[in-house]
């Protein structure tokens, strides 16, 4: 594995800090109805991922995970613009604008979904592991799946006949206290879901999920096993997620004094206060780093005067609430209601020419 240094830090921090503020603005954008159907946020969940990817080779290894997987694809390379689309059901999107919030998917960065079926995405992730090992790639499977996936049957199909090949995969249970709003303590007769992988002889353990430095390590003596050949790992990262399992959750499982305490061990804050600590950043640099990850976005914002469903004045206030932060950005005003006019169109034609010579 890497050194993890001052540039790993701050990087976690840039990194986990923008997927963090993505993930709110699909929570903004969903209750305005631009975003539809099913939403499933990783808000606290973000240094599982800021781990893995350290230990990673990017250039070959890949990743397979369930619903809860807009930023995945991000920390692998996509765009996060493609990521976006995808969402608002474009064809610009990362799966044409087909698979929407649960199916995002890119092949050329290793990202391969994305699944809608609870631990559906399992026995794939097996499959793309013995595909590798027949190939002779090197490259080793990241196989995700949450505490309610690892009640499914398949599971122990999967790591009956991964550990019976010695496949190249490691299976990553992202134990976040719930499935859905069932809790861990009424699924099984025990809360360590690291131990079912002791019936298949397999290598597994309990991991800090709130924690990329425990990740990352848990992460790199997995990957460096299945590289040699020795076969799969299985670990549980215990994390947590600071939304519901989806925006139609009203979260009357748990109360807000809980999410409370989790938030003490927010993975950012931690990542911050180990920069601050060790003298990498001062708090004027971190707010810097805040700001400038949507910096060098290129902004087109339209607003019809009679729009019924987004009032002129807030517009009008986005427009006021860009220029104060200092980004740069295009705001034009139509005679028109709720709809795209042909001048808005053309406006964001010439737009879309002038920036990125489209």
């Amino acid at each position: 594995m890497q050194e993890i240094t001052k540039e790993t830090y701050l990087d976690w921090y840039e990194n986990m800090f923008f997927w963090r503020k993505f993930e709110d603005k699909l929570a903004a954008v969903y209750i305005q109805q631009k975003v539809r159907g099913f939403l499933h946020l990783y808000n606290g969940q973000e240094a599982v991922l800021a781990g893995a990817l350290h230990a990673m080779d990017l250039s070959k290894d890949k990743m397979i995970t369930a619903y809860r997987n807009h930023v995945q694809p991000i920390g692998m390379g996509v765009d996060p613009r493609r990521v976006m689309a995808e969402l608002y059901g474009k064809a610009t999107g990362t799966s044409q604008g087909l698979g929407g919030s649960m199916h995002i998917f890119s092949k050329e960065h290793g990202f391969y979904g994305g699944h809608g079926i609870v631990g559906g995405q399992i026995p794939l992730g097996a499959g793309m592991a013995f595909g590798d090992k027949y190939n002779e790639t090197g490259a080793v499977t990241l196989c995700y799946f949450g505490d309610g996936a690892a009640r499914q049957g398949s599971l122990h199909e999967t790591f009956n006949m991964a550990m019976t090949w010695k496949l190249p995969v490691v299976f990553v249970c992202e134990n976040n206290g719930y499935a859905m709003g069932t809790s861990v303590e009424r699924t099984a007769n025990h809360t360590d879901i690291w131990k079912l992988g002791l019936g298949y002889e397999m290598p597994c353990g309990p991991v800090d999920g709130m924690n990329p430095i425990k990740v990352a390590e848990a992460f790199d003596e997995a990957i460096q096993r299945a590289r040699r050949g020795d076969g799969p790992t299985f670990l549980e990262m215990k994390t947590y997620r600071y939304r519901g399992h989806s925006m139609s959750d009203a979260q009357h499982y748990r109360t807000k004094d809980e999410v409370k305490e989790y938030q003490k061990i927010d993975p950012i804050t931690q990542v911050k206060n180990v920069i601050l600590e060790n003298g990498y950043a001062s708090e004027e640099d971190i707010k810097e780093i805040d700001i400038e990850k949507i910096k060098n976005l290129e902004i087109f914002v339209s607003n019809g005067t009679a729009d019924e469903v987004i009032p002129i004045h807030m517009g009008r206030m986005t427009n006021l609430g860009l220029k104060k932060v200092g980004l740069s950005h295009t705001y034009n005003e139509y005679d028109t209601g709720h709809t795209i006019s042909n001048d808005c169109l053309n406006d964001i034609l010439f737009w879309l020419q002038e920036k990125h010579q489209i």
